[in-house]
């Protein structure tokens, strides 16, 4: 199984196939529960069409798909999702299902995961593992974790120098079923020191008399366990390896470290790095919310996005509660309405825009929060440039229009504070929200718009009083 193993599928990786007719056969038959030719069509499945249904269903039906593959289908389907998922799917499972499924994983993917579960559920899991899987996924959780150690599979083929290709052969042939690898051989001496490597072809090509030392190549590229785990797998794709050895202290040979591990080191250092710029260290949160938001049911996506569009609701009737205020002013003045929409839908756009901006600067790294305060700044210099040519342009065409000077000035300057203050909280809002480690997708408009539609009215409000109060 080891061999086949695949780079983990992740829910974004999704492609284009001809898959309707098998989704829509799966739906129907998890409706109509019938179970026997719901499992005669997930076992003659492809394993990405798997991945996908699995990806698109319930939690509920989640399990129940994944009960119905048989054993060797459903550890391989398992094994290629990626953690998040893994730890959803294992979380729905029974503890003796779940204990079976940890058990029969590769030991580094096994710790992965570990890692990712509760410290408690995490503990029980280890615990009930058998002797010799207990002992080998406590030696790579001794390990600093994102070290090579922590990543390794000590399953791979080691050969001593001094033995025949034949016998080698033989030896591989006996334990090949329980390596990661068996493409590359590596060569120790009797203590263990990393002396060379063979290829499975070379052996194969090689007179079976010939010791393995006459035919094996010396080996420079290897990494020790406390190697960080980003630059064992650079290395990787550097030298274009399908594995890297990794020895300890003594530079005795303890594991290797895969390609597929690589790739997937690099795609959640990546994201990692992304987030971190962003001051979003935690990457399992930040997925966690997103998927929430997403594909979560009705009443999880109102807890996040609810509370939120309420503190919308209580600045929609304080600015009603700033126009009641005015009455009075708006009663004398009855232009001093038209320009409310456009105040308001003004700074609401710059709101939008700056927002925007933001969250795609700190998704990209090109905003630090630590360096917050430059592109703030530099925000607030636009939206008071934006602002000041929209507010003037603004202030003539309410001059001309309603033929009162002072009208256009009103809606010229309130237009300005408005913009302004919107760009500004464009950036600050969403900043003051990452800081507090809530969710700023679902956070950031509400609470913009309530603060600078009841600014904006009051200054609007504050400026025609004061201009125009000769009218009233």
């Amino acid at each position: 199984m080891a061999e086949n193993k695949q780079r983990r599928y992740k829910p974004m990786d999704k492609v284009k196939n001809n898959t309707t007719n098998f989704h829509e056969s799966i739906l129907l038959n998890l409706k109509s529960k019938d179970i026997d030719s719901l499992k005669q069509i997930l076992n003659s499945a492809n394993e990405l069409d798997l991945l996908n249904i699995l990806h698109n269903l319930s939690a509920e039906n989640q399990v129940i798909i994944y009960r119905l593959l048989s054993k060797d289908k459903a550890l391989t389907v398992f094994e290629q999702l990626d953690t998040n998922s893994q730890q959803k799917l294992i979380r729905s499972f029974t503890e003796e299902a779940a204990i079976e499924i940890i058990e029969e994983l590769e030991p580094n993917d096994r710790v992965r995961l570990l890692d990712e579960l509760p410290a408690k559920v995490a503990k029980k899991m280890l615990e009930a593992l058998s002797p010799s899987e207990r002992e080998i996924t406590n030696l790579l959780m001794g390990y600093e974790t994102e070290t090579a150690g922590r990543i390794m599979t000590p399953q791979y083929v080691q050969l001593k120098k001094d033995i025949t290709v034949s016998e080698a052969l033989e030896y591989v042939k006996k334990t090949a079923k329980d390596k990661e690898t068996i493409y590359t051989l590596y060569i120790t001496d009797i203590t263990g020191i990393l002396e060379g490597v063979v290829t499975l072809r070379d052996l194969f090509i090689a007179d079976p008399a010939e010791k393995v030392e006459k035919i094996m190549q010396k080996y420079n590229a290897k990494v020790s366990t406390d190697t960080d785990q980003e630059e064992v797998a650079r290395l990787l794709k550097r030298l274009n390896l399908l594995a890297i050895p990794v020895v300890d202290k003594e530079n005795r040979m303890v594991g290797i470290i895969t390609v597929d591990d690589a790739i997937d080191i690099l795609e959640d250092e990546a994201t990692e790095d992304i987030l971190n710029m962003g001051g979003l260290a935690d990457v399992g949160k930040e997925k966690d919310r997103s998927d929430v938001l997403i594909n979560g049911s009705l009443w999880s996506i109102w807890k996040i996005r609810l509370p939120f569009l309420i503190i919308t609701l209580a600045g929609g009737l304080l600015a009603g509660l700033v126009i009641d205020g005015f009455e009075e002013t708006l009663q004398a003045i009855a232009a001093v309405a038209i320009f409310i929409p456009l105040i308001m839908d003004m700074g609401g756009s710059v709101g939008t825009q700056s927002t925007t901006v933001f969250a795609r600067g700190l998704a990209l790294g090109q905003i630090e929060i630590k360096n917050f305060l430059k592109p703030f700044l530099k925000e607030i210099g636009v939206g008071l440039s934006i602002g000041s040519l929209i507010g003037f342009v603004s202030g003539l065409v309410a001059f001309i229009w309603q033929g009162e000077p002072m009208l256009g000035v009103a809606v010229g300057i309130a237009l300005v504070a408005t913009m302004t203050l919107a760009a500004c909280l464009g950036f600050f809002v969403p900043y003051v929200l990452v800081k507090l480690n809530a969710d700023q997708a679902a956070g950031s408009a509400p609470i913009i718009t309530s603060i600078k539609d009841i600014t904006g009215l009051i200054v609007y409000f504050l400026l025609v009083s004061a201009l125009l109060g000769h009218l009233m």
